[in-house]
């Protein structure tokens, strides 16, 4: 296809950015469609010459001409929009979770199959460009053998109440990303998980059900070993690290800065927090995102993130949540059979 007709479905802050990339610096596609329930996100499209603007999900499904549909209002719609999507006939674009069910995120697969069209799950932070570089250097073998990952992801502060409730819990939410992302690194499958969660930021949260700081352990078939460590709340700033060791060396990603400058004094030496928010430290991950979706379906190529990728994250966040509430590793063939 030449240029890549694109429904819209959810304008909140993700949606925003991915309207924002798509109407502005992108090649190859058009946003035809926007569906959100709020007046304010309505009101967002039309300043882009969005065609069609509703509240009405049939606006999109009901379109025969549009290629492909980007999912990003609630996690509870998903696997619903999912499938109408596919029984349409056009291409998924759906932002993470699929579901928080694996029978339900399997039902999803298998539906996207069955009406041949592609889906892929909006796992960002594989197209940050520091990560990006250190999935090339391990993948080149420039640091030899891999033997471990270390994943820091801490955020600023808690989302409100409300949200964590919904959220599916920490290791669903939060660490999914760090699931996805030692995976991606470690090209190989998960076989264990050991995870460990308190509450040590809010109390309220421990009273939603959930934990605000959390480990994990996750040991691959390859051998090599990922520990990742999550804070709901970092007292200077949004603190994301990636590490890799080898047989060669090794190689590090670290934090972004609000700027580069260092003062030297005889207190010390001082500079500037890392950036406070995720949509600061990933918008150009979002780009690349959706520059590799669009060029998927131009060049009819496999999605660079696909369904069997967010089942298997997805998989490994509820095997650490059983690892945490019975406190043992918990082999993965307890949790998927694929």
């Amino acid at each position: 296809m030449d240029k890549v007709k694109i429904g819209i479905l959810g304008l909140g802050r993700i949606g925003k950015i991915h309207l924002g990339n798509l109407a502005g610096k992108i090649e190859g596609a058009e946003v035809v469609a926007v569906v959100n329930p709020s007046e304010e996100g309505q009101d967002f499209a039309r300043k882009f010459n969005v065609p069609f603007v509703s509240s009405d999900a049939n606006v999109i499904f009901d379109n025969e001409d549009l290629d492909a549909v980007l999912i990003c209002s609630p996690n509870d719609t998903h696997a619903d929009y999912v499938t109408r999507a596919a029984q349409s006939k056009k291409a998924v674009f759906c932002e993470k979770p699929l579901d928080l069910s694996l029978s339900k995120v399997k039902e999803i697969i298998e539906v996207t199959q069955k009406h041949n069209v592609p889906l892929m799950v909006a796992f960002n932070q594989r197209f940050d460009i520091n990560f990006s570089k250190i999935k090339s250097l391990v993948k080149n073998g420039k640091v030899g053998d891999l033997r471990t990952i270390k994943i820091t992801s801490r955020d600023p502060a808690p989302p409100p109440i409300g949200y964590i409730k919904s959220s599916g819990g920490l290791f669903l939410d939060m660490t999914i990303h760090d699931f996805d992302m030692a995976r991606h690194i470690a090209d190989s499958e998960v076989i264990e998980v050991f995870a460990k969660g308190s509450n040590l930021v809010d109390p309220a949260i421990g009273e939603a059900g959930d934990i605000d700081t959390g480990y994990v352990v996750l040991s691959f078939e390859n051998g090599a070993t990922a520990l990742i460590e999550n804070s709901r709340q970092a007292a200077y700033g949004y603190d994301q690290r990636l590490e890799v060791f080898g047989s060669k060396g090794m190689a590090q990603a670290n934090n972004n800065f609000k700027d580069t400058h260092l003062l030297f004094d005889e207190k010390g030496v001082h500079g500037s927090r890392p950036l406070d928010f995720f949509m600061d430290r990933y918008i150009d991950s979002y780009l690349h995102e959706m520059n590799a979706f669009i060029q998927a379906l131009t060049q009819g190529t496999e999605p660079p993130v696909n369904g069997i990728d967010g089942l298997k994250a997805t998989a490994i966040a509820i095997a650490a949540n059983k690892s945490m509430e019975e406190n043992r590793p918990v082999k993965m063939t307890e949790i998927l059979d694929v």
